[in-house]
């Protein structure tokens, strides 16, 4: 059956807060992005570093979104940037980390 545009919404809501639920858990303080209108849903900070989480159920986001994500400028330092799909009825998500440098930035610059 197919959610309805509140249902995807509550849905959504429901996997950004399992997503803070397990960063808080691993030592994290966590900021949900209101509406979720940026790039980033979830915000954590950790003691030693900064995860920059998209969070999707069931199917990466759309080519455009991806772009978004990959072009988004952060620091090398100490920063993640990372996409959890949560897939039905399983307890853990898929983390897939994407690249700290845009792949057009990193032809000018060199590998770093």
């Amino acid at each position: 059956m197919a959610l309805s545009g509140s249902g995807r919404k509550a849905k959504g809501s429901r996997q950004e807060r399992r997503t803070i639920v397990a960063l808080e858990a691993a030592g994290y303080h966590c900021t949900k992005a209101g509406g979720s209108l940026g790039v980033w849903d979830v915000i954590a900070i950790g003691p030693n570093d900064i995860r920059l989480v998209q969070v999707k159920s069931n199917r990466p986001p759309g080519k455009a979104e991806m772009e978004r994500m990959r072009a988004f400028q952060s620091p090398r330092c100490c920063c993640t940037k990372e996409l959890w799909i949560w897939i039905d009825h399983q307890r853990l998500p898929k983390i897939i980390q994407l690249p700290l440098i845009p792949p057009e930035t990193r032809s000018s610059i060199g590998e770093i």
